[in-house]
């Protein structure tokens, strides 16, 4: 996604977000064509053998769509579709079913601008699991991770605003790290991992190496229209100075492995994570015998 950013300046220098009926600023035209995807480039992989237990994977959304840049304008955000829905399939695809769960148990809210309208195989997934980001749970209902295999966190801009500040979700990242459970997230998802230090814990993921989109392109992406300003707060910079060490540089769409948490960059990184994230979540099943 960076060097899509860097073509868009090359091109045109600055352009404008797009304000909606809501209110709320969606990217520029030209910044929705050449910055996301009409189509995808997953393909269904084959697993010798698949997942047949009875526990899920846990999905944790973001129920908030409007997120007011500096100079006060809202940028209508939400989970990036792509960033969610790829992961998911891959795991599907390994045999794993899911839980969805936002922080009020509110509908989960999606960045639909960048919804890839030409994918027949992820328009049928999001039928399919459409009445779960419609009615999920609430974080706060979920007290242990005895049902599930893996945490998953989508990125998008959404994920940044109740997420990290949210105590139950601190909670269960604690559980997820205690029990070594798969915990998996991308481009701006790793923001959630604050919340391991909410309330009287201790930041976990000190140490840990991870992928994240870049604090140098947020900062680019208002002077081609992506944003509608500048972002209030940096996600990078936040968790580098909690003691993690982001590894890209810019977005390549690169996946990493640091014990048990997996990450990618951006949406580029979304099939990757999937294909990367599926066989480790069947493994440790495996050998949690789950």
């Amino acid at each position: 996604m960076g060097c899509c950013f860097e073509f868009l300046h090359s091109i045109m220098g600055c352009t404008s977000s797009r304000l909606n009926s809501e209110g709320t600023y969606d990217p520029s035209s030209l910044t929705i064509m050449l910055a996301t995807e009409s189509k995808t480039t997953y393909q269904k992989q084959d697993y010798p053998t698949k997942y047949e237990g009875n526990r899920r994977v846990l999905v944790v959304c973001t129920d908030e769509g409007q997120m007011a840049m500096k100079n006060g304008k809202k940028f209508n955000s939400g989970n990036h579709p792509i960033e969610m829905l790829l992961p998911m399939m891959h795991l599907r695809d390994a045999g794993f079913k899911f839980d969805v769960a936002t922080s009020s148990g509110g509908r989960v809210v999606l960045e639909m601008w960048a919804f890839p309208t030409k994918d027949a195989n992820v328009k049928a997934f999001y039928d399919e699991v459409k009445g779960d980001l419609e009615h999920p749970k609430k974080v706060s209902d979920i007290t242990s991770l005895d049902d599930y295999v893996a945490v998953f966190i989508p990125g998008g801009h959404g994920c940044m605003m109740n997420l990290p500040e949210n105590v139950a979700l601190g909670s269960l990242l604690h559980i997820a790290h205690q029990k070594q459970m798969p915990t998996i997230t991308l481009c701006h998802g790793p923001a959630a991992l604050l919340a391991s230090g909410t309330g009287d814990k201790e930041f976990l993921y000190k140490g840990y190496k991870t992928m994240c989109f870049t604090d140098k392109t947020d900062a680019f992406t208002p002077k081609v229209g992506y944003l509608p300003g500048e972002m209030p707060w940096q996600v990078q910079a936040s968790i580098e100075g909690k003691g993690m060490e982001v590894l890209n540089k810019k977005e390549t769409g690169a996946v990493n492995v640091d014990r048990e948490l997996i990450t990618g960059d951006s949406p580029n990184a979304a099939d990757n994570l999937g294909r990367c994230a599926a066989p480790l979540v069947l493994n440790y099943t495996v050998a949690h015998k789950l």
